[in-house]
């Protein structure tokens, strides 16, 4: 597995590297033994209060993973994303598992065009108060065909706060997102009559 290790205004020792290298090694070999990278991005907290780390994990199968830590040291801060990581692959592999690998849905497709970029759509003056924030393109994915209960999985999978996918039982486009006091919302369009 190709891991890489970079600050961003912050030196990342030769230890961090191996703990960094050794861990998340250690994780795909656990749950998928053909993981295919990770990044584990390093900088100083807010206010230069301690360290943060993100990490980026793509996994067999177009699974892109996503977590998150913060910590005074960067080896807490890296454990805390990197203790993140593993409980996803955990429920991930779980509900693989309980599936019995019938082959329903476990194609799940999260994989990154090749050709998506990072597009600011307005560019705005710094100085001056946002009334209306940029629209902000990261990524093109293509939308799974997915059950609702793999678009959720999906959306615990990848970190990320809403998911839009083809229902595979009605064939509509559904979303789904994670409101504000942790529940899970479901977004399925109005059917005519």
């Amino acid at each position: 597995m190709d891991i890489r290790v970079s600050g961003h205004q912050v030196d990342t020792g030769e230890a961090l590297r191996e703990h960094v290298s050794d861990r998340l090694g250690s994780i795909a070999d656990k749950y998928f033994a053909r993981a295919i990278s990770a990044t584990a991005t390093f900088g100083s907290g807010p206010h230069d209060n301690g360290f943060s780390c993100d990490i980026i994990a793509h996994v067999m199968q177009g699974v892109v993973l996503k977590a998150s830590g913060s910590g005074m040291e960067a080896h807490p801060a890296f454990d805390e994303a990197a203790g993140k990581i593993e409980k996803q692959l955990r429920r991930y592999v779980k509900r693989l598992k309980a599936r019995g690998g019938n082959g329903q849905g476990d194609d799940i497709d999260g994989s990154i065009d090749a050709n998506a970029g990072y597009t600011v759509f307005e560019l705005v003056d710094e100085e001056e108060p946002i009334d209306h924030p940029p629209v902000i393109a990261e990524t093109r994915v293509d939308i799974p065909d997915t059950t609702v209960s793999d678009a959720v999985m999906m959306l615990d999978l990848r970190n990320t706060n809403a998911l839009l996918f083809r229902n595979s039982g009605t064939g509509a486009f559904n979303m789904v997102y994670r409101r504000g006091d942790g529940t899970i919302g479901w977004v399925e369009p109005n059917r005519g009559a």
